[in-house]
This record gives structure tokens, C-alpha cells and sequence, in this order.
């Protein structure tokens, strides 16, 4: 039977690399995995502080008795960007690429007892590795920063599962198989269907490995007679369990979905249902570590775009996501648009090579989850390339023939080799029309399957502490567009740009190393343009009131808060001034017609008595359903300093057990007034201690942005209890315990 044995923990860390790392037990810092080559300040840092060239070294002790017979192997989920793997000073060559795993059979390098395995990264953005060749508007980190396993299984084995669900009740796809001695072999494969732990059917195929061959696919293609096959939706994401396993007990799994997606000229259709896609780009990127989060924070961000702010589809910009990410899209259905590692740039061919592995790689790795959609088979906003796009095109198509292909283009008239033609479209700059027409785009004569993949982002980048009149436009652009988009009949649906800001080089973004394009910040913290997208939630599922203000007499340019916009997805609203009702208003249905929960828009220049001559008092706006209140916004006149709100994601995480990745949670701090209200522009600092079993993830005296302060805290090896202490002297301290188990 296999054994995986987690392998994340233990690893010496070598800022620079030299080469007795391969050859001799060595000493140095002590990490856990996920792992980045260089912890960096949030704002004005050298990006070229991550491009190193680093060793890691670990020890892994063979009992050629316990493992006879067995073949072992080495997964490396993610390691940015070129890895090269020594097993007591043999190489098994370099992996170029960050993105996506790779496996050595190192069984044949090891001996009785100690061997050293040690990995040289070469963290540079080199020419002949996709996404590099030209300067990107992403930073990539160093680091082995995905987990790692050891695989212990015999001579044949299960080495993939590529199989998926159809809506007819099909699996279909394909199971490889390991032949680690490449003889001939008859063997039969047993598929196992799991509705949780009821047994759905078995399936038995045979299959004759052939001498000289590592790996032999099994092409299944089978119909699966059961009435406890339900469809997998994005209100109701079932998922069954898919067990493959061979004579010798060799045995593993995947979660596999039922249902259909087809991209047409006239939509998106999910099981023969027609649904508007709404959704955003995400970057992996966290401030300090970078890409290197583990299981927990990845799992958090689908959490986020899903429940906080009722989207349907992310698409992974711009390379493969974790597969953490990905199994809780499955989970919560979250749709998946899916692409290869680049920006713009096309290298030479061996680069090309390198890329349409990427394709490969990303299908055979990713093929099973039922929350992809569309695969991204072309590099990002690049211009056309006719024979390496049809390369990268046949090998999707010959991999997966159940998903439809896109590749991300921003050029008018882009030749179409892909199944749908997606865009980003930036032609909205606060004046001209949202969106493009489909024909003007594409210069076809008909329509096809058609969908935006970017907007806004560069266009308005907006940070937390912006005055409010560019918050209001922030918030205005995403609602334009994604109105615009609901009304287009024949456009599939669209994700803007961005979800989170993210770190860039200096050519890109404010000069500070961030990208604000996001409609939440680095630290997954909400601007008010998220409101846009919240408010679009079902009401029985949250009610969402969110009106776009600070609410400050002089802080627009012209005085006042009007006309204000409140975000909602409430019937009606009303609006107390000093108590007394002076407005009921409707949300603007006229002017976004696309939209199930227009914004309410108040002139509130005629509607507040006084105002002309000064008057300013505390305001309260209601939210009403069915006539009924169900939800208050209250401001204050003369708002102050009032306290720290400190709140965690997460009040229980786990320990380091031996092999595992280190555990983790946010920190949310936020400066308040008597109400609760954020007060956006304290920049004061604070003061944050850890102590007890975990420690802190950057700055111990950050200053507060936008009234928002967060952070990470991750566990150690030890059960217990993590104390937060967040200060500063002009409001009570604050302390918060996580658990640690």
C-alpha cells in the first residue's frame, strides 16, 4: 500500500547556495514549509531582494528493509522558478517553472540510513522560463513555497487521476499508470464511486503495461447508473469521492463533480442553465512572504470572493493557482477560469516549449476539479502568434475534451484559435462606454462565444485612504461595467481587475511596489467598491447595506455627501437626520437596469434640511425588506478616536506535527468611533506583541492605513496558546487569544 509521508518540515535555509550543500549535513536556519527565500517590507523595497539563488537541505533516513520493493518518490507542489533536486549529489535535473508540481523517483540515489536531499533555486527572472523574458506587473518570490511529500509506493502504481464528471452521469477521462521497472504486466484497475461513505458503484478495467514504457494511460469514458448523482452547481457544489486502485493495494483519490459547462454565442451555460458570470482576478500574493501561505490562507481567499462578495467565477491570473484554492472552489462552487503562467511577453522557442508544458502540466494536475470552467491557453496579453497558439490550443484539446479553451488578449481583431473569445477590456475610463461592443473587438462578422476578462484595475487604482470622491468613482466604475455586462445578452460574464491589490515591480503600480487595483487590499481587507459586487448577494443569504461616504461635512470638494450612493440589496432605504425621517428612496433601477440590487442614490442637498446653512448632525440610513428594517447604518456628526477593534479569522489553528506546514490566521485591526464606524485617515501607528506558542508574520509597529491594520500570526510546534496584543496609547489595548492545537 502507499505512504505519504509530509515532508515540510526541517529544511535548512541557505541565503546563497554553494555546493557542499549536496554533499555534506549542514546547519543553517531551520524553516517549515510553505517557505520564501526573502521576507520583504510592504512598501519601497527592492524587488531584486527575491532573486537569489538559495539551497535548502533536508534529511530523509531510508530502511531498506521497510521499503523493500518499494519505489520512492519526491512531490514538489510549487518552487519559484528553477529547481534542481540532488539525492546525495545526484541531480535529477532542473524543473523550470514555479506553478506547478513536479516528482522524482529517487529511490535508485538513496542508501541505508541518512540521505541528504537538497534542492538549488534559482529565483531569478530568467529568459528561458514563462512568465520571465520582460518585465511583468507581478512579483513571482522565491521559494519553495508549496508543501512537499514523500511517496512510497510499489514498482506499478497509480500516478494520476485525470477523470471528471458529466452532467449525463459520465466519467470521463484518464488514469496513468507507473511502471517503475517497465516490464510487461496485466493489470486491473478498480474505480470506486463515493457518495460520502455510501459505495455508488465499482468499475474494473484492464490494462497491459508494456515493456519500456514508465507510464501507460487508460482512456475511461463509463456511465454511472445511480440515482444519488446530484449535479454539481454553485448553490449546491456535490462532490463524490473517485477511488482508483490496482491489485497491490496501491490506492489513492480524488473529489470529482457532475455537471456541464459550455461557453455559446449567446452565454455561459452551466447544466443547461444560463448564468451571467461575475467574478474577479486573483494574485496569490500576501505582503512579507509573498506567494508562501499555507493550506488555511489559501482556502480563506476563495472564502472571500465567494461569501463576502457573491461572485461566481475567479479567474487564477495569471498562472495556475494552489491546489488548496482550487479544492475549496470545488467545495463552496466557486467557477474557475484557469491559465499558464505569463504577461505579455513570448520568448523564444524553447521558452515556447517550456510554456506549452505549462498547458500539460496545468490540465493533468487540475483536470479533476469540477470548479474549472475554461482552460487559458494563451499568454497573457500578448499579441498573436499563430503557430504556438494552435500548439498550446491541441494540447488542451487533446487532454481534456470536455472544457472549452479562451486565451486572455487585449488587442482589436486578435485572431481566434481558442473555443471563446476572451478579452480585457479597458475602454471605460469614467466617461466613454463601459464596454465594447463584441463585433468591434473581435472585427468578426458574427458573435461567438465572447468573454471580458479585465477591467477597471490600471484604469482608477484606488488605495484604502483615498479621499472619498475617488472611492465614490472607484465604487462608480465597477458598477457601470458590471451593469453594462448584465445587460449584454451575448457576453458570457466577466472578471474584473482585481480582487486584491498586489506587490509589482517599480515600473508598474505607485512606485511603492503595490498594484492598487484591487477592491479589497493586501490584507484581504474590503475598499468600498466591494460593495458593488456584495451587494449583488441573494438577501436571504446576507443583507448588505453599504452606503459610499465617510460621512464628513468638508471632505468632497463642494461640501456635503451628495449625492450619496449606498450600496444594497435591501427594497428601499430610509434616512433619519436627527432622528427625524427625512428621506425614502428606491435604488436606482432606471439607471442600472442589469442589475437584481441597484445602488440607491439620494440628493442630499435638497433632502437635509439646513445643510445649506451649515447644519450637520448625526445621520441613520435603515434598510428595509418586505417593510420591515432590517439593517442600520449610523454616523456620527463629530466622530473621534475611539477604539481598536481586533478581531481574528480564525480563533483555533494547528500545531506543526512532524512533516506538516505550519498553520496561520489573520489579525484584523481596525481604528473605530463610538459607533463602529472605520475612520479612514488615522495613520498612526500601533504597537502588536505575540507571545505563547506561534509568532508574528512582519512589521511588530505598522502604521494604520485607511483606519485598517492586519496580519498574519502562525503556529510553531507546539500545543497551546497564541496572545495577541495590539496597542496604542490613545485607546485601551486590546488582547485576543488564538488556540493552537
Amino acid at each position: 500500500m502507499r505512504e505519504i509521508i509530509n515532508f515540510n518540515t526541517n529544511w535548512q535555509f541557505f541565503k546563497e547556495w554553494n555546493d557542499a550543500i549536496k554533499t555534506e549535513k549542514l546547519n543553517a536556519e531551520s524553516v517549515t514549509l510553505p517557505h520564501t527565500v526573502s521576507e520583504i517590507p510592504l512598501h519601497y523595497f527592492d524587488e531584486s531582494d527575491t532573486w537569489l539563488i538559495t539551497g535548502y537541505q533536508n534529511i530523509f533516513n531510508y530502511d531498506k528493509a521497510k521499503f523493500q520493493n518499494k519505489r520512492i518518490l519526491i512531490n514538489f507542489e510549487g518552487a519559484m522558478a528553477a529547481a534542481e533536486v540532488f539525492v546525495n549529489n545526484k541531480s535529477f535535473l532542473e524543473h523550470k517553472g514555479g506553478y506547478l508540481p513536479f516528482v522524482h523517483d529517487i529511490t535508485d540515489a538513496l542508501k541505508e540510513g541518512e540521505n541528504i536531499i537538497a534542492v538549488k533555486l534559482d529565483s531569478l527572472e530568467r529568459d528561458d522560463i514563462p512568465p520571465f523574458g520582460n518585465e511583468i506587473d507581478y512579483l513571482c518570490y522565491g521559494g519553495i513555497y508549496r508543501e512537499v511529500q514523500i511517496i512510497i509506493v510499489d514498482d506499478i502504481s497509480i500516478e494520476n487521476i485525470m477523470i471528471t464528471g458529466l452532467g449525463n452521469q459520465n466519467i470521463t477521462g484518464k488514469i496513468r499508470i507507473r511502471n517503475s521497472k517497465k516490464t510487461n504486466s496485466k493489470e486491473t484497475v478498480s474505480i470506486n464511486l463515493y457518495n460520502r461513505e455510501y459505495h455508488i458503484c465499482e468499475i474494473k478495467k484492464d490494462i497491459q503495461l508494456q515493456n519500456n514504457e514508465l507510464f501507460t494511460d487508460i482512456e475511461i469514458d463509463e456511465h454511472i447508473d445511480s440515482d444519488r448523482i446530484e449535479l454539481w452547481t454553485i448553490n449546491n457544489p456535490r462532490l463524490y469521492k473517485l477511488e482508483v486502485s490496482l491489485s497491490n493495494e496501491d490506492s489513492t483519490s480524488v473529489r470529482i463533480g457532475f455537471r456541464d459547462v459550455k461557453f455559446t454565442e449567446d452565454g455561459f451555460y452551466l447544466n443547461g442553465e444560463k448564468i451571467k458570470l461575475r467574478g474577479l482576478n486573483r494574485h496569490q500574493s500576501f505582503p512579507y512572504v509573498g506567494y508562501a501561505m499555507p493550506e488555511r490562507i489559501q482556502k480563506k481567499d476563495a472564502d472571500i470572493l465567494k461569501f463576502d462578495m457573491g461572485l461566481n467565477i475567479v479567474r487564477s491570473s495569471h498562472y495556475p493557482a494552489s491546489r488548496h484554492f482550487l479544492d475549496r472552489c470545488d467545495e463552496i462552487g466557486l467557477m474557475v477560469f484557469e491559465e499558464i503562467p505569463g504577461w505579455q511577453h513570448i520568448g523564444d522557442k524553447e521558452w515556447q516549449k517550456v510554456s506549452i508544458e505549462n498547458v500539460k502540466d496545468m490540465i493533468e494536475r487540475d483536470f479533476h476539479h469540477a470548479s474549472i470552467i475554461i482552460w487559458g491557453v494563451r499568454i497573457n496579453e500578448s499579441q498573436d502568434n499563430h503557430n504556438f497558439y494552435k500548439e498550446t490550443n491541441e494540447m488542451a484539446h487533446k487532454l481534456d475534451k470536455t472544457r472549452q479553451t479562451g486565451g486572455v488578449r487585449y488587442i482589436v481583431g486578435s485572431e481566434l484559435l481558442e473555443d471563446v473569445y476572451t478579452v480585457n477590456d479597458f475602454n471605460y475610463d469614467g466617461k466613454a462606454d463601459p464596454i465594447r461592443a463584441q463585433k468591434c473587438i473581435t472585427r468578426l462578422d458574427k458573435n461567438v462565444p465572447y468573454m471580458i476578462t479585465e477591467y477597471n484595475g490600471h484604469m482608477f487604482p484606488t488605495k484604502m485612504q483615498d479621499c472619498e470622491e475617488r472611492t465614490i468613482e472607484h465604487t462608480k466604475r465597477h458598477y457601470e461595467i458590471i451593469n453594462a455586462v448584465a445587460i449584454d445578452k451575448y457576453l458570457a460574464g466577466s472578471t474584473g481587475w482585481c480582487a486584491f491589490d498586489y506587490h509589482t515591480h517599480y515600473n508598474f503600480g505607485s512606485g511603492d511596489r503595490i498594484c492598487y487595483h484591487g477592491v479589497y487590499d493586501m490584507f484581504r481587507n474590503p475598499k468600498l467598491a466591494a460593495s458593488a459586487y456584495s451587494s449583488q448577494m441573494c438577501k436571504d443569504y446576507k443583507i448588505v447595506l453599504e452606503p459610499i461616504t465617510i460621512y464628513a461635512r468638508g471632505e468632497r470638494a463642494i461640501g456635503g455627501v451628495s449625492p450619496l450612493m449606498i450600496s444594497t440589496n435591501c427594497d428601499y432605504i430610509e434616512i433619519y437626520h436627527e432622528n427625524d425621517l427625512i428621506v425614502k428612496e428606491y435604488p436606482a433601477a432606471g439607471k442600472y437596469q442589469g442589475l437584481k440590487h441597484a445602488p440607491v442614490i439620494v440628493n442630499m442637498a435638497v433632502n437635509i434640511p439646513g445643510v445649506s446653512d451649515m447644519d450637520w448632525a448625526d445621520i441613520k440610513i435603515v434598510g428595509y425588506i418586505d417593510s420591515k428594517p432590517v439593517i442600520e447604518k449610523s454616523y456620527l456628526k463629530n466622530p473621534t478616536f475611539k477604539e481598536l477593534e481586533v478581531k481574528a479569522d480564525d480563533y483555533e489553528i494547528n500545531s506543526i506535527s512532524e512533516g506538516s506546514s505550519w498553520d496561520s490566521t489573520r489579525i484584523t485591526v481596525k481604528a473605530v468611533d463610538a459607533l463602529g464606524n472605520r475612520l479612514p485617515y488615522i495613520n498612526e501607528a500601533v504597537k502588536i506583541k505575540v507571545e505563547g506558542e506561534g509568532e508574528l508574520i512582519g512589521n511588530d509597529n505598522p502604521v494604520l492605513e485607511g483606519g485598517y491594520y492586519s496580519f498574519w500570526v502562525k503556529s510553531n510546534s507546539k500545543n497551546g496558546e497564541i496572545k495577541i496584543t495590539v496597542s496604542n496609547k490613545r485607546v485601551e489595548t486590546k488582547t485576543i487569544s488564538i488556540k493552537v492545537n
